[in-house]
């Protein structure tokens, strides 16, 4: 397995890979998307690639990997006072538009993650794009650091099923602009 590999082995062939991918004509982008989460079969890239630029081409995805960058942000500076959990009491969720991504997380996540575990990457990002709205919506209404505690840990929860369901095929925060 390549995690058994020093550190150096494997930084040295993921360089290898991201140039061999770059050759063959894929963006730094979606080199740097795909191997930013070291997939542990390599066998994988290539298809990893090939989702990440059809997901590119869908017009949610500029959204999505804007959001997903802001998703990034909030979860690393929530979790400088601990680790966030991705738990979601669904008492606890009072804006309509939390309500909203946390149904939609329900309904497309497992369907996403079947795609996901059967090789289907591509389907599974397709899947994911339908999010969009019910983000967007989160955003414009939806203040994430609340007050309350329990409200604020509530909704870092909801960021981070998000983040951890958008980012199995790749790190889409880097095809943001």
């Amino acid at each position: 397995k390549i995690q058994d590999a020093t550190p150096q082995l494997v930084e040295f062939i993921y360089d290898r890979l991201a140039n061999m991918f770059r050759e063959q004509g894929y963006s730094a982008q979606e080199v740097e998307a795909v191997l930013a989460l070291q997939p542990q079969r390599l066998s994988d890239v290539q298809k990893r690639l090939e989702a990440v630029r059809a997901f590119a081409a869908l017009p949610e995805a500029p959204a999505l990997a804007a959001a997903n960058k802001r998703v990034g942000n909030i979860l690393k500076k929530a979790e400088v006072e601990g680790p966030v959990d991705a738990h979601v009491n669904p008492a606890l969720l009072q804006e309509q538009a939390e309500k909203d991504l946390f149904a939609a997380l329900q309904r497309f996540v497992p369907e996403a993650n079947a795609q996901f575990d059967a090789g289907d990457y591509t389907a599974s990002l397709q899947t994911l794009a339908v999010l969009r709205a019910p983000v967007d919506a989160f955003f414009d209404d939806v203040m994430v650091n609340a007050e309350q505690l329990d409200l604020r840990l509530n909704r870092l929860g909801l960021l981070k099923s998000l983040h951890e369901a958008m980012n199995r095929v790749a790190d889409l925060s880097r095809l943001a602009a």
